[in-house]
């Protein structure tokens, strides 16, 4: 069978509020549910994004074969009875299971466990009804654990709106955070750490430790998109969405830091990073497509910039602290005194509501829950960015082409346009300049999002001097940024003279650069010729 859900973690704060709602009539049983997942010892089954356990529930054993769907709220899901307490492959003869199985060259073993009390309710809507499922426990891997405490909505009956109503409900009520990692991968991920630390000497166990926890954590960096070349403009904006959601969202989930202790901070300025870059390639995506397939409307569009904009404040703390300061101090300037900085906190942003309620908006759209919420029923979100109820653009709107013929132009406009105004960048202000640094970055994830599409080397040549130029682009930014901040500074702090002259000094050197970057970009054989 095919099971839709969404998954949640619960922020600390909210926990009392999230169990209190299973006690209220009607109220609901609590169940407690022991897993062991298994696994060949090379992660057959992990690789190809599929799982298998053996649960107690209550008192009954029930075997699991789980893997990934057509999108991030799908899943394949196969339960049998197990009274015999032991896995029995035979049971999957004649489903999508067994080629899976099939494939396998290596026994199958426990590889982790989980150990959850779980209360459950069905919501019910006018579009369906959902199941509601509220886990707190542990998963354990060697003689490591992770704490669980989430909420799952599960499709019951009824269409997909009916599971964003009701999880956009509770997002709205519990400040929950979109957690797309299922209890297999995190799972997984563990029992890789618990093995590694195992393997290590003793004495270097404490320091493998350490770098496992943030290996767990680590930034998720942008992954390749495969397009097929007969696709549709829709379904190439589909799948790069996708990409650009998962990248989002599983970096604002360590800056959120919902399962994280009380007072451990789980991301850091590199998650901002790339949760920024994956909504820089979610809106590149956008502009390649535009007028050839169906975006996003307009209130999704404009929360994508305001958030955007939110973390970019982020991002300019981190660069005056972490960047220019010290190559200021390493040159000799002063140091200064100043206040401790009372910035936007990346965590805030990425806990806040409004935030979160935007991400799952947008995967709805993205699985096509285009409709209209019933009046009576509370939008996905709060914050006005309800489906339309008739979509602006439809597939049929436009002039079947190939997907090439579509994308191809535009990347040669913004490549053209690019390397036609970059030829005067000396005699630019501050404004052209940063316009050409979003142009570069539009054609930089334009073409990496669609670059399956084009050949490898061809690409490898081109982004090796698009992204140098990128670097130029990104320094003289950073320093235009600290300029602001430090001729802010000239009056009560005289070092800060110092900083301004060490800045025009490195402008008028990244000028140069620039200038011959954008030279050399012209001259390279482009990955569309």
């Amino acid at each position: 069978m095919l099971e839709q859900e969404l998954k949640f973690s619960v922020p600390a704060t909210f926990r009392k509020a999230v169990a209190a709602q299973f006690a209220a009539p009607p109220s609901s049983e609590r169940v407690h549910l022991r897993a062991q997942y298994f696994d060949t010892p090379d992660r057959q089954l992990a690789r190809r994004r599929a799982a298998i356990r053996l649960r107690l529930e209550g008192r009954k054993w029930v075997q699991t074969f789980k893997m990934a769907g057509a999108d991030a709220m799908s899943r394949v899901e196969l339960n049998h009875p197990c009274p015999a307490r032991r896995l029995d492959l035979s049971v999957y003869a004649g489903t999508p299971a067994e080629s899976v199985l099939a494939g396998l060259d290596a026994e199958l073993g426990v590889r982790y466990e989980t150990d959850v009390w779980r209360s459950a309710k069905v919501v019910r809507t006018r579009a369906g009804a959902v199941e509601v499922a509220y886990d707190v426990g542990v998963i354990r891997a060697g003689g490591l654990e992770l704490p669980v405490c989430e909420l799952e909505f599960e499709l019951a009956s009824g269409r997909p709106p009916a599971l964003f109503t009701v999880a956009g409900r509770w997002l709205a009520r519990h400040g929950l955070v979109l957690d797309l990692r299922s209890k297999a991968e995190r799972g997984d991920g563990l029992a890789n750490a618990a093995a590694r630390i195992e393997a290590a000497a003793l004495d270097q166990r404490p320091a493998v430790r350490e770098a496992e926890i943030a290996r767990f954590w680590a930034p998720r960096l942008a992954e390749r998109v495969e397009l097929a070349a007969h696709a549709t403009p829709s379904e190439a904006l589909a799948a790069m969405t996708a990409e650009c959601i998962e990248q989002i969202a599983r970096n604002a989930s360590p800056l959120a830091a919902a399962e994280a202790p009380s007072g451990v901070r789980l991301g850091g300025p590199e998650h901002v990073h790339q949760l920024r870059v994956g909504m820089r390639r979610l809106r590149s995506a956008w502009r390649l497509f535009e007028g050839a397939a169906e975006l996003p409307p307009q209130p999704l569009q404009e929360a994508a910039r305001k958030h955007f904009a939110n973390f970019g404040r982020v991002r300019d703390q981190d660069v005056m602290s972490g960047g220019v300061l010290p190559a200021l101090l390493e040159a000799g300037m002063p140091p200064l005194q100043l206040d401790p900085p009372t910035g936007v906190d990346a965590g805030e942003l990425a806990a806040a509501t409004d935030f979160q309620a935007w991400l799952l908006a947008l995967l709805a759209w993205n699985v096509g829950v285009r409709e209209q919420p019933a009046a009576s029923e509370p939008s996905v979100v709060r914050s006005g960015l309800a489906m339309p109820a008739t979509p602006a653009f439809t597939q049929e709107d436009a002039v079947p082409a190939k997907l090439t013929n579509v994308v191809t132009p535009r990347l040669r406009k913004w490549h053209t346009r690019l390397v036609r105004e970059g030829r005067h960048f000396g005699r630019l202000d501050d404004e052209r300049r940063h316009a050409l640094r979003k142009l570069a970055k539009r054609l930089r994830y334009g073409l990496v999002l669609s670059g399956s599409l084009y050949r490898d080397e061809r690409i490898r040549r081109y982004r090796k001097k698009l992204s140098a130029l990128q670097d130029i682009l990104g320094e003289i930014n950073d320093l235009v940024v600290a300029r602001g901040h430090y001729a802010a500074l000239t009056d009560a702090h005289g070092q800060a003279w110092f900083a301004l002259g060490w800045i025009a000094a490195r402008m008028r050197e990244l000028e140069a650069q620039a200038e011959a970057a954008f030279v050399d970009l012209a001259a390279v054989r482009k990955p569309w010729k």
